[in-house]
């Protein structure tokens, strides 16, 4: 799964990302401090696997990864070029969804940029979330124009695929000239493929990070700027996160035990990192399953409804190709006999087949055919 952060300058984009992936991108109080789009790697924290290698004494422990990319701060005219913002658009394509930072709390030590070279001292969420929005909005205009341009003569001479392509991209470019995102343009059968192949950049399912003040940290969810953007969310279909950049960056600098101990003292749950990945997971439909051994314990990232082939073909191509069976326990019941052994002699172990869909935190063995697999 790869996330682009993105966010106008000087919102705490940066540090956000700082604190969750170490990687030390630099945060600075002026915009496009990062020229070239910082990438971190972050494993997933997910309890199940260290109970599960702790149970296989496994010598080698995989947790599935989260990519971030911090992509560098947009101003409004970035879609023309304006902060370099074409450049920093064309690396949002290749991403799966948006962490979209924005700026929720007050301090007039750090300067508020909309456009490039102008400075503003209203902190106003929703201006910030449309300047944003707009500039991909208008990006995706250009893309679809550049495709129209293309297909023109193909349309014009008769051909139907470029005919039905035509007036499909007609009707977007209506819809986002609207100012309406590509994700909410309906698609008529047969032109999935046609809006596909476009790889537009508000297609992307958004996530909002509200980024609060540290002070506000324990009524966060009531900030006034906080209710704006999740009023705004709900009329999008989007979700929102709560967090301090601030808090995140702490945490960071802290060994696991005084991580734990500065949450319960700031009364909060879980780090931002662990909601953010969770609601990131939730956005884009994805769960994982576990593989245990001694050898190695591993968690896979798949898209949820996935079935037994493909989730083994994230492992290799040829436990999809040559697949037979997969044998499959629930984490629960795993933990609730204590063994695999413990599982099979009480018939708790389960032999599915092609039609099988993975669930989130089965624990699977798929068997295959080596020679089925080559063919």
């Amino acid at each position: 799964m790869k996330l682009g952060v993105v966010g106008l300058p000087n919102v705490g984009k940066s540090t956000l990302f700082n604190a969750i992936t170490h990687a030390g991108a630099e945060a600075a109080n002026y915009p496009f401090c990062t020229i070239e789009p910082n990438v971190g790697v972050v494993a997933v924290p997910d309890e199940r696997l260290d109970k599960l290698a702790e149970m296989y004494h496994a010598k080698k422990v995989t947790p599935a990864v989260v990519e971030f990319v911090d992509i560098a701060g947009l101003v409004k005219g970035a879609s023309r070029g304006e902060g370099l913002g074409n450049k920093f658009l064309s690396h949002i394509r290749e991403c799966d969804a948006i962490v979209h930072v924005v700026r929720c709390f007050e301090d007039a030590n750090i300067v508020h940029e909309v456009e490039a070279n102008k400075i503003v001292d209203a902190i106003d969420p929703i201006e910030d979330i449309t300047t944003i929005n707009l500039e991909l909005i208008l990006a995706d205009m250009e893309t679809v124009t550049n495709r129209q341009n293309r297909i023109k003569r193909n349309a014009n001479g008769g051909d139907k695929e470029a005919q039905a392509e035509s007036a499909m991209l007609e009707r977007l470019y209506q819809h986002l000239e609207a100012e309406q995102p590509a994700r909410t343009f309906e698609v008529q059968k047969g032109e999935e493929g046609f809006l596909y192949n476009l790889f537009l950049l508000t297609t992307k399912p958004v996530l909002y990070a509200a980024n609060i003040a540290e002070s506000d940290i324990a009524d966060g969810e009531e900030v006034p700027y906080v209710k704006l953007v999740k009023e705004f969310a709900k009329k999008e279909g989007n979700e929102v996160l709560v967090i301090s950049a601030k808090i995140e960056e702490d945490l960071s600098q802290m060994e696991p035990d005084e991580q734990a101990m500065f949450l319960e003292e700031l009364g909060i749950p879980e780090s931002g990192l662990n909601r953010l990945i969770k609601k990131s997971y939730a956005l884009l439909g994805l769960i994982s399953y576990l593989t245990g051994g001694e050898k190695e314990t591993r968690a896979w990232t798949i898209v949820k409804g996935t079935k037994a082939p493909q989730a083994a073909g994230k492992i290799h191509s040829d436990f999809e190709k040559g697949f037979i069976r997969a044998d499959v326990v629930d984490y629960e019941t795993l933990m609730q006999y204590g063994s695999e052994a413990a599982v099979k002699e009480a018939g708790k172990l389960r032999s599915e087949g092609k039609e099988y869909v993975v669930k989130d935190g089965d624990v699977i063995e798929f068997y295959f055919n080596v020679s089925k697999s080559s063919k």
